[in-house]
């Protein structure tokens, strides 16, 4: 039986007391601090439109309030979504990896043989060093009256 709830956020009065270049990165950890106060679970993931939504504009200036819908499953996970957004069923991930296996069985196909080139002997004189370049000193023009 999963739980779900609407919430309005409010940021601003815990990144206002960080600096400005590190307000939204401060409001994504209120907004984390928050939903584990008030869902009761530690295990909390915020969705990535959720996330794009704070930093919109940049670290300096993230929303002051964000309207949030939040699920908590039988295993005690709390998803934060933006309002009106539908939750995602599964993660893609165990898709991405069979997709990468059958790309990797793939261009494991035939390869074609790489031509070496011989070495090349190195020469037996040891490489000249430049002598160092002396600064010259330049006179200035004499003055004329």
């Amino acid at each position: 039986m999963a739980i779900e709830r609407t919430y309005v956020v409010p940021l601003r009065r815990g990144f206002l007391k960080s600096p400005r270049y590190k307000r939204s990165k401060k409001a994504v950890r209120v907004l984390r601090e928050f939903l584990v106060r008030h869902m009761k679970s530690e295990n909390v993931l915020i969705m990535s439109e959720l996330n794009v939504a704070i930093w919109q504009h940049g670290i300096r200036n993230p929303p002051s309030r964000v309207k949030i819908n939040v699920q908590k499953d039988d295993k005690g996970v709390v998803k934060a979504q933006l309002f009106g957004l539908p939750f995602e069923k599964a993660p893609k991930a165990e898709k991405k990896k069979a997709a990468k296996k059958e790309v990797a069985k793939e261009t494991k196909a035939p390869e074609a043989k790489v031509q070496e080139k011989p070495a090349v002997p190195k020469t037996a004189e040891p490489a000249k060093k430049a002598a160092p370049k002396k600064a010259v000193k330049k006179e200035a023009p004499a003055k004329t009256q």
